[in-house]
């Protein structure tokens, strides 16, 4: 069965590598989110790029996704449900806070250019991205989701820990495993704890 795992804002497919190594996958794929997206970045053409990467894919597949790629995954599950095998969300939202994302981009815009490179992006691309994801809001097709769904969320990641014990109580299916001291990017800072729930499904 394929893993896709897809990186949040501000990382690459790379910051699944310690992740991966933890595990015996026979197939994982991380795209790099930022590179599917034709003309400008944003919300929508990444999810297109994505629509158009596993189009003809002819098993269902997983899919592992952190912060924007959780949006992603969760967008793409209510979308093509008959698809996806199961669900890995990390720090997720399913309605993305706008109070978040505009002090998200005010902070984008007061970073020097040079802060922004090792995203594979310009600093506009990013806060244009940023921008483009302020009205998602997927409460209305969370019914659609009906895989296994494992969520994700650091101790100390505070700015998600609420919605992901709320989508808990929408989605049936789901269970939380809040991860003890750990923050918002687990992929980073506990790979270990990803790759055994990854193990176990």
């Amino acid at each position: 069965m394929k893993t896709v795992f897809l990186h949040g804002l501000g990382q690459t497919a790379r910051d699944w590598q310690a992740v991966i190594s933890g595990t015996t996958l026979p197939d994982a794929d991380c795209p790099e989110l930022f590179s599917l997206s034709k003309g400008n970045i944003s919300y929508s053409g990444i999810l297109a790029g994505l629509e158009k990467r596993y189009r003809n894919e002819k098993e269902p597949f997983r899919i592992c996704g952190l912060s924007l790629g959780a949006l992603l995954a969760l967008d793409y599950a209510i979308r093509h449900g008959s698809q996806i095998s199961s669900l890995v969300l990390i720090g997720v939202q399913y309605k993305v806070p706008t109070l978040l994302i505009d002090f998200q981009n005010l902070l984008f815009r007061c970073m020097p250019k040079k802060s922004f490179a090792d995203m594979g992006m310009a600093k506009q691309d990013v806060i244009s991205l940023s921008r483009s994801m302020r009205s998602l809001d997927f409460s209305r097709g969370l019914h659609k989701i009906k895989c296994p769904v494992t969520l994700l969320c650091g101790e100390k990641d505070h700015a998600n820990l609420k919605a992901s014990r709320q989508l808990e109580k929408l989605l049936p299916q789901a269970k939380l495993h809040i991860i003890p001291g750990a923050g918002h990017e687990l992929n980073q800072c506990a790979p270990d704890a990803i790759a055994a729930v990854l193990a176990e499904e």
